[in-house]
């Protein structure tokens, strides 16, 4: 008996191994997600995004003139690459343009920056959640220097 549950481990080891492979071998064969142009929405819409992304280790490409405001958020990805002349733009979390309480205000600001490079999230919460009406704009070559992959054109 005890050799026949060795058998069935080792025959459900295999089979975890090879579905490993397999889900490797799907995520390395996947095409690209495309950013074209984003104006950004609810974080907890672009949170599910993130995880789905994450999960499948897909890689992001940043090809759109624009991501603003949460769609900045897809920087914190590994697998993320943008064109030099993309404007990324940045403000402040909100309720709809609408000021948020203040522990409401730091709590999502910090949930914002965790996905941004460390230079970045450092500007960020100095400077960049400050405006809630307007942006900051920041190049795709400044990004870039910041340590985030330029995509090939």
């Amino acid at each position: 008996m005890h050799l026949f549950k060795s058998a069935i481990a080792a025959f459900i080891l295999v089979l975890c191994a090879g579905a490993a492979v397999q889900a490797t071998a799907q995520t390395q064969s996947q095409e690209p997600f495309v950013v074209g142009n984003d104006r950004g929405g609810s974080i907890k819409e672009r949170l599910y995004q993130l995880h789905k992304l994450r999960s499948t280790g897909q890689r992001v490409e940043i090809r759109g003139r624009i991501c603003y405001s949460t769609c900045t958020m897809l920087l914190g990805l590994p697998e993320t690459c943008v064109l030099p002349e993309t404007q990324f733009g940045f403000h402040g979390p909100s309720l709809n343009g609408r000021r948020l309480a203040p522990d409401r205000f730091e709590y999502f600001s910090r949930v914002i920056a965790q996905y941004y490079p460390r230079p970045l999230r450092d500007w960020y919460m100095d400077t960049g959640r400050k405006r809630l009406n307007r942006i900051y704009r920041i190049s795709g070559s400044e990004i870039i220097a910041m340590g985030i992959q330029a995509c090939d054109l």
